[in-house]
């Protein structure tokens, strides 16, 4: 097992040139920061094609040691990282390969490009549970091939754990994938050793030889069937031919050296352990065998530092990484025995709320429990009292909010509820009103909450909650009302005053708003919120400089400050300071609680805006391990799903918060729309069933509805449904477009443009206009054309019909006019990354010199994005600078490895660097796919490399 090992980067030293004027040192700063980079980039560059060469001829610490030198000038390169867990993983690595590849997917590497040498690191560091729980090795999603090769890995890792059937199954589909390869075979033979089943073992192993008879695991397999049946010569045979086409095999040298021992050739079996600890100093099975040899030639001192080997490289190693690794766990015990090191391992008990349940010390148990978010604990401690003490209300108080913690919203609601039935209490009363709340009963909610706050209007907690739940719902008059009253009777709470203050800056009284902040300060000067209110009130009139002051003393103070420190992502995005932002966002998910989930919403949110999926699936991993259940993780979970165009994982994660929403009609109609963008029209109108049940009157419920049934192909009930709201709003455009949309998906062409002409003659905008052309455009490119020019006439400033119309110049290869509507778009939108991509593209079709400088403010803008990192390595490409051409396209491809456009552009920069192998493959790999544009170019470019 390789020990977990750390890397270390040099930092870059900043030169100063003192000798020089200020403005001479500005402008020689500048041009050699320039020269500066440009020569790092080209270093950085031939380190990795030299470790890639050194790779290739299975140098693996030599690719190693380059690669690392590529990092320390740029540690943002996807390429090195992936190379580098590559050559960690083939040197027996397996925890450093595991922090390169997971580095590479923090980076935006596509999963696809990393998912299968990951969850080799993984196994082999006695994870295998891992590779079947968590979603990045889902198969779903992933090429065929790589589909099938994954579902081997998967079957490896079930039977790890103790579960041969699935691992059969698992093997079953691997073959209906890939019935020609020898892979799913081969991992049948060790299931079936596993389930003792030796025949079974032998036919496949048979399998396995007639598809891939030159595989050295074939014959190391057939050799381990020969060794379990005790046929030691067919087993030795076996590994021979095995160690005669692959010398390295480490299964293959450690099972020989082991059989070698016990048949006491020990000269031929310390050849083998030579090299099995040559091959794999950090594998600890080549320190036992050593031992055992040394022992039995009665060389005391060299036993014992063989067994320190093994212990020093076992130690490190958390137990839960060898879990399912029985013959590494006997090696760390026999060598720890061997050295006569017999430490043991005492589990932490609760002995106290255990032996005594009904003690009220279960209560103060329970407390530290949900503390630590050990909420089942917490419930299962709580609940155990309450059997012996049902009358305790600060008991039934406390499970309560655990269930409400735990996202178990309705059986909070049933304990306080049955409660109330013996006893009935205005706390126990709030309770049940915040319980139902959360749970999305906001009418029986506010029922709960009001007669609790009538009853005792002196209640914190329960008027607090009474007017947050007025706030989201818009009302600020009535939440203003409750918290002007909790502050007669509590005059002194910097909170009610922080709270009041958000209620007036929602309701658009900034000045009372400022007013109720600055009396939060007077009465709490350490208290942070209100700072962070008034930072937020500053930057809303332009000033962000002081915004950023406000923030930055309220951090002075406390460096761990959840809210300012999210409020300094949110104003770095604010202001477009993406790398700052993104910094601020982690921060503040890294400091929040076991419990607080918002900051890990919005750092997902953020990597969604910024075109970064798989980074947001490694930030949503960590969010779902906080709240597995909660509903808005579960939505934001399937938002990422469909960004990584995993369907099938939103609509199961979709599913589960429809059921989890209950009566929440926000929630629902957000799930609604996520289903129908995940292709789940069905479960899309159940959800809307459940939230029309409770709004049945609501117009956007309904719309949606309207396209659910379209769809489902229920185009009857659609057409009823979208004719019952155009009679029902004669003046609203709603009910003339979604006539437009049935219309639409009967093929009804001319019906769909007419629906959507009446639709913006009621409501001329955006919305409607782009229905119509959207419409229009199939059959009549240039009059849809027309029409946004027609718009834009009447409405320059509308960015949207702009980018269309940009957008319809480019795809009818009318560049002159594409190039001056993209200006145009850019000079209303000049942060707009896609625009400036769009109109790079376009001018490198112009052979324009300024497509550079275009696609190099698009990456600037969003420096992640695949397609905008290949479009700057393309036009460096057209510039002239081949280094960073190939160092961008790598990436974009690593990003996005099915994308076939970013393939030919690297496969052509490959051609043109002499790689001709490398860009071959690339060819062959874009050309799968058939359908884009540079097809027949890409085809032209694989002939002349034939």
């Amino acid at each position: 097992m390789p020990v977990p090992a750390g890397v270390f980067y040099d930092r870059l030293v900043n030169i100063r040139n003192a000798s020089l004027p200020m403005r001479q040192l500005a402008i020689a700063a500048a041009l050699a920061g320039t020269l500066a980079a440009q020569a790092a980039d080209m270093k950085s560059a031939r380190f990795y094609e030299d470790a890639l060469s050194r790779y290739e001829k299975q140098d693996y610490p030599g690719a190693v040691v380059q690669l690392k030198n590529a990092l320390k000038l740029d540690k943002t390169q996807l390429s090195v990282h992936v190379l580098l867990g590559k050559a960690l993983l083939a040197s027996g690595d397996s925890v450093g390969a595991q922090v390169a590849f997971e580095e590479a997917l923090r980076l935006g590497v596509n999963r696809a490009e990393v998912v299968l040498p990951l969850s080799t690191a993984l196994v082999n560091q006695g994870k295998p549970q891992v590779v079947l729980t968590d979603t990045r090795f889902a198969p779903a999603g992933l090429p065929t091939e790589l589909r099938a090769a994954m579902s081997v890995v998967r079957a490896n890792a079930a039977a790890d754990t103790g579960d041969p059937r699935a691992a059969l199954q698992m093997l079953d589909e691997a073959r209906a994938l890939a019935p020609r390869d020898a892979a799913p075979w081969l991992a049948e033979v060790t299931v079936r050793l596993r389930m003792g089943q030796p025949a079974e073992a032998q036919a496949a192993a048979d399998k396995a030889l007639a598809l891939a008879p030159g595989l050295a695991q074939v014959h190391y397999l057939r050799g381990t069937i020969a060794h379990a049946r005790g046929q030691g010569q067919a087993a030795l045979d076996a590994y021979g031919r095995a160690l005669a086409i692959q010398p390295a095999h480490l299964e293959t040298l450690v099972s020989r050296a082991g059989l070698l021992l016990d048949l006491k050739r020990d000269a031929e079996a310390q050849r083998d352990i030579a090299q099995l600890r040559q091959v794999a100093p950090l594998d600890p099975r080549g320190g036992y065998l050593q031992a055992l040899l040394a022992e039995k030639a009665g060389r005391g001192a060299e036993v014992r530092a063989a067994l320190r080997d093994v212990t020093g490289l076992l130690d490190p190693v958390p137990m839960e990484y060898l879990r399912y690794r029985p013959q590494l766990l006997m090696l760390g015990g026999l060598a720890h025995y061997g050295l006569n090191e017999r430490e043991k391992a005492l589990p932490y008990l609760e002995a106290v709320q255990r032996s005594q349940p009904g003690s009220g010390a279960a209560k103060l148990v329970a407390q530290i429990q949900i503390s630590q978010n050990n909420l089942d604990k917490a419930i299962e401690s709580l609940e155990g009292y309450l059997r012996r003490n049902p009358a305790d209300t600060q008991a039934t108080l406390l499970l309560a909010s655990a269930q409400i913690a735990q996202g178990r919203h309705t059986r909070a609601a049933a304990t306080a509820e049955q409660a109330l039935r013996t006893q009935d209490s205005a706390p126990m009363r709030g309770l049940l009103g915040l319980s139902l709340a959360v749970g999305g009963r906001v009418p029986d909610a506010l029922d709960a909450l009001e007669a609790s706050f009538k009853a005792d209007p002196k209640q914190l907690a329960t008027g607090t909650a009474l007017a947050q739940i007025r706030l989201q719902a818009g009302d600020t008059r009535r939440a203003t009302q409750v918290l002007q009253t909790l502050l007669q009777h509590h005059p002194k709470q910097a909170g009610l005053l922080n709270l009041l203050g958000s209620a007036k800056a929602r309701g658009g009284d900034a000045a009372g708003a400022r007013q109720a902040f600055e009396q939060a300060l007077v009465v709490d000067p350490a208290f942070v919120s209100p700072q962070v209110q008034l930072a937020r009130l500053d930057a809303d009139a332009g000033k962000f400089d002081a915004a950023q002051q406000r923030l930055q003393q309220a951090l002075a103070k406390d460096d761990k400050a959840l809210e300012p420190t999210l409020a300094m992502a949110q104003l770095a995005e604010r202001r477009g300071r993406l790398d700052d932002a993104r910094r601020w966002y982690e921060k503040a998910d890294d400091i929040a609680g076991p419990n607080v989930i918002d900051p890990a919403l919005e750092l997902v949110e953020f990597l969604l805006r910024q075109g970064q999926p798989e980074a947001a699936r490694e930030a949503g991993k960590r969010l779902s391990n906080r709240a597995p259940e909660a509903v808005p993780v579960l939505i934001a979970l399937a938002r990422i799903s469909l960004a990584n165009d995993d369907e099938a994982g939103a609509r199961t994660g979709l599913n589960r918060a429809s059921t989890l929403a209950d009566h929440d009609v926000g929630a629902l109609a957000r799930i609604a729309v996520l289903q129908l963008q995940a292709n789940h029209p069905q479960g899309a109108q159940h959800t809307l069933t459940k939230a029309l049940t409770e709004r049945p009157n609501s117009l956007p419920l309904q719309a949606l509805m309207v396209d659910a049934e379209i769809r489902l192909g229920e185009l009857a009930a659609a057409e009823k449904r979208a004719r019952t709201i155009a009679t029902q709003n004669p003046k609203l455009a709603v009910g003339p477009s979604l006539l437009g949309d049935v219309a639409t998906a009967r093929g009804q062409r001319a019906a769909a443009i007419d629906a959507y002409r009446t639709a913006h003659r009621l409501q001329p905008g955006t919305d409607t206009l782009l229905r119509l052309l959207r419409a229009t455009a199939p059959q009549d490119p240039q009059g849809a054309q027309k029409l946004a020019e027609q718009w834009l006439a009447s409405h320059p400033r509308d960015a949207v019909v702009r980018r269309v119309l940009a957008d319809g110049y480019a795809r009818l290869g009318q560049w002159p006019a594409a190039r001056d509507a993209y200006q145009a778009l850019l000079k209303l939108t000049p942060e707009d990354a896609e625009a400036w991509n769009n109109l790079a593209h376009v001018q490198l079709r112009q052979k324009d010199g300024a497509a550079l400088a275009s696609a190099e403010r698009a990456l600037a803008l969003k420096p992640g994005v695949p397609h905008i990192v290949g479009t700057a390595g393309w036009a460096a490409f057209h510039a002239g600078q081949t280094d960073k051409a190939l160092q961008r396209l790598r990436e974009a491809r690593l990003r996005d490895p099915g994308n076939p456009t970013t393939r030919f552009y690297l496969a052509t920069v490959l051609a043109r660097s002499g790689r001709s192998a490398e860009a071959r493959e690339e060819l062959q790999a874009a050309l799968r796919s058939q359908n884009f544009a540079e097809a027949q170019d890409a085809q032209a470019l694989l002939q002349t490399l034939k």
